[in-house]
């Protein structure tokens, strides 16, 4: 299979095996007008597998999304075909309106207009709580 390389964009790489589809809805790409290339299961010496995004355009990536589904991706910045940039990320300490509190009793339940906040609350089993009720949210 041959993916051409981009002029000017970024590509996220180093992305979990399985994760881009999801990565691709938490960031809006379907929403773009350019070109947006997934690359799922490709072989990787260090990973055995993973997916790769090309995305043909510069735009303000939310790295704090990236960081919460996976923050083992690199972010790198193209410019005239070659990497001007390059970024590691990690887990944010906060998140806001990535996520949703599915504490019934929770603030954000009843008032609409409320940001969705979490705070890591464990880093390494990967522990998110929301700032108002403190419900736990663990799915990675």
């Amino acid at each position: 299979m041959k993916i051409d390389s981009i002029k000017n964009g970024i590509v996220l790489d180093h992305i979990k095996a399985g994760k881009s589809m999801e990565i691709y809805r938490y960031l809006g790409l379907d929403k773009l007008d350019c070109s947006v290339a997934i690359i799922k299961n490709a072989v990787s010496n260090k990973m055995g597998k993973k997916d790769i995004i090309k995305i043909a355009d510069t735009l303000d990536i939310n790295l704090d999304v990236l960081g919460y589904v996976d923050p083992d991706i690199t972010v790198c910045y193209i410019k005239d075909g070659k990497i001007a940039m390059k970024k590691h990320v990690e887990l944010p300490e906060r998140i806001t309106n990535i996520i949703r509190c599915k504490n019934p009793r929770c603030i954000t339940s009843v008032e609409r207009e409320v940001d969705h906040v979490f705070k890591l609350a464990d880093r390494e089993k990967r522990v998110y709580r929301c700032i108002y009720c403190e419900a736990k949210k663990s799915e990675y």
